[in-house]
């Protein structure tokens, strides 16, 4: 488009042609544009979801002796389905947020039903 005669988009004209590695704006949105607002949405809207789930996990867990509440990841998954079908992707993400702990990479429905989950 910056070399379309026929582009009446001037935010187009006025950035500069490339961006290299260790520029600032490197692999960013343009700041203003619709897909920053859009990026800034989408993590909102996570993070969201990950604060419902520990909600879930406190109210459906158990408190252990070391005052962490603990949830298997079958209960969890039986409970939190119902508002969400995304449960695994929002338990990766609360763990590397350090809000929750379980062993393993990935969690399976049926195969890890007993791991447990610990609300950090």
């Amino acid at each position: 488009q910056r070399k379309n005669p026929f582009s009446s988009d001037d935010r187009l004209a006025s950035k500069p042609a490339h961006t290299h590695r260790g520029d600032p704006s490197y692999g960013r949105p343009p700041e203003g544009s619709r897909t920053e607002q859009r990026g800034k949405d989408a993590h909102s809207h996570v993070g969201k979801e990950v604060e419902e789930l520990c909600l879930v996990i406190r109210r459906t867990g158990v408190v252990g002796e070391d005052g962490h509440v603990s949830v298997t990841f079958g209960q969890l998954f039986e409970t939190y389905v119902t508002i969400s079908n995304k449960v695994v992707g929002i338990l990766l993400r609360a763990r590397k947020h350090g809000l929750v702990h379980f062993e393993g990479e990935m969690l399976w429905q049926g195969k890890d039903d007993d791991v447990v989950i610990t609300l950090l």
